[in-house]
């Protein structure tokens, strides 16, 4: 299973995503500082809101598998800029909470996420469950291990570490 690392503002959806994933019974909890414990490593919502601790989360981002930006459907702005995905060198998702709010502006907030550079867009309830299982079958893949020598192979060709390289790459020798 991909362990994945959850990034937001506070009140994303974030620790009760961490709930609904696990079947555990929703209960508000402010989290206080990063946890990484099991398949999530959550984060306060004050690390992407803060230019001083927001680093931290780069550094965070190591121990996952792939990288997670939790946006709630309601949300008035995004604290991501476009093509953040720049300073990653894990996968990049967006998970989308909060999607039957009746301030809910999906089309804008899908946006935000598709010019954050997230491969892959996810709508979720944690309340209902609805896109939980969608998620946990994404997520139930094994994550391809390489070597180190793969890994320089694949920033030589300007591959991320993730992306498998094309059969006419691997055939030409590259």
């Amino acid at each position: 299973m991909k362990r994945m690392f959850l990034m937001g503002r506070s009140e994303a959806g974030k620790t009760s995503l961490t709930q609904a994933l696990k079947g555990e019974k929703l209960h508000y909890h402010k989290t206080q500082y990063t946890y990484a414990g099991g398949e999530t490593i959550d984060t306060p919502g004050e690390y992407s809101e803060s230019k001083q601790v927001g680093v931290g989360l780069a550094c965070f981002s190591f121990e996952a598998d792939v990288v997670a930006i939790v946006c709630a459907a309601d949300e008035p702005f995004s604290l991501f800029e476009p093509n953040c995905n720049c300073f990653l060198n894990r996968p990049l998702i967006g998970i989308i909470t909060k999607i039957d709010s009746p301030y809910a502006n999906l089309p804008m907030v899908t946006r935000w996420l598709q010019n954050s550079n997230c491969e892959r867009i996810f709508y979720v309830n944690n309340v209902t469950g609805e896109g939980i299982d969608e998620l946990k079958a994404y997520l139930a893949d094994e994550p391809e291990r390489i070597s180190l020598e793969e890994a320089k192979e694949r920033q030589h060709l300007g591959l991320p570490d993730w992306q498998p390289r094309s059969g006419e790459e691997q055939n030409a020798g590259l």
